[in-house]
C-alpha cells in the first residue's frame, strides 16, 4: 500500500511540473516607422559650396545628413534647378558623395526608408550653389510656385491670385516677368514686377493654365523657374 501511495504521489508532481497551460505567448515586437533625417552639408542657401575638382567643370560634393532612427536606408533626390533635371541616390550611411556641374544651382533632400515598414519619412529640401571658378555673382534661384500649387485644380472662378517664392544667394532680387496661359508659347502678362505675387489674373472654368516666373537680380542675372500648371472647374 505505501509503495502505492509513492507512485501517485510521484505521478501527480510529474503532472503539476509539466503543467503549461498558464505560459503567456511572447509580445510581438513593435514596428517602428523611420524618422525624419536632418540635413547637413550643403547648406542652406550656401552660395559657396565647393567640393573636389572632378574635371575643368564638375566637382565633386559629399552630402551629409544625421542618422534617423528606425532607418534602414537612405535616398536622396537631387534637383538641377536650371534644367530641371531629377537624379535618386540611394545609401545605408548618412553620407554620399556625387559629382555636379559648377556654377550651378540645386536642391536636395532626403527621405529615410526602413526594410521592415512601407512608410518613408522626408527631410526638408534645401537648395545650394555649386560654386564655379571665380564666381562673385549669383543668378537667382528659380522661383517655386506657391498658389495655385502645381497640378492642383481650383473650384469655379473667374479670378486667380498667383503667388510664388524667389531667393538669391546675394539677396538682390530686383524684378519678375511673369508668363501665363492656356497655349504654348505663354505670352508675358507682367514683366519688371517688383512683387512676389499677382493679384486678379483672369482665368475661365474648365480651363487648364501654366505659368512661369522669370527671376531678375541687379546684377542683370536671371533665372527662370519650371512651368506650372493648375485647372479650373
Amino acid at each position: 500500500m505505501r509503495k502505492h501511495l509513492i507512485y501517485l504521489f510521484l505521478g501527480i508532481t510529474v503532472l503539476n511540473c509539466s503543467s503549461g497551460g498558464n505560459d503567456e505567448p511572447e509580445p510581438t515586437p513593435t514596428q517602428q516607422n523611420p524618422e525624419t533625417a536632418t540635413l547637413v552639408y550643403p547648406e542652406q542657401n550656401s552660395e559657396c559650396t565647393t567640393g573636389t575638382n572632378a574635371t575643368a567643370t564638375n566637382s565633386t560634393i559629399e552630402f551629409e545628413w544625421n542618422k534617423s532612427d528606425h532607418t534602414d536606408a537612405y535616398e536622396l533626390t537631387l534637383k538641377q534647378l536650371v534644367s530641371g533635371n531629377i537624379t535618386k541616390h540611394t545609401s545605408s550611411t548618412n553620407k554620399i558623395s556625387i559629382e555636379l556641374l559648377k556654377a550651378t544651382p540645386y536642391s536636395w533632400y532626403i527621405v529615410s526608408k526602413s526594410n521592415t515598414v512601407n512608410n518613408t519619412a522626408q527631410s526638408a529640401t534645401w537648395k545650394f550653389y555649386n560654386a564655379g571658378e571665380g564666381t562673385v555673382s549669383h543668378a537667382p534661384f528659380p522661383a517655386d510656385a506657391l498658389a495655385p500649387s502645381h497640378n492642383s485644380t481650383l473650384a469655379t472662378t473667374d479670378k486667380v491670385t498667383l503667388d510664388w517664392n524667389g531667393s538669391d544667394v546675394d539677396n538682390d532680387i530686383s524684378v519678375y516677368d511673369i508668363y501665363f496661359g492656356t497655349a504654348t508659347p505663354l505670352p508675358a502678362i507682367k514683366t519688371d514686377h517688383s512683387e512676389s505675387s499677382l493679384a486678379d489674373v483672369d482665368v475661365t472654368s474648365g480651363a487648364t493654365y501654366h505659368w512661369y516666373i522669370i527671376t531678375k537680380d541687379e546684377q542683370g542675372n536671371s533665372s527662370q523657374s519650371e512651368t506650372f500648371k493648375f485647372s479650373v472647374n
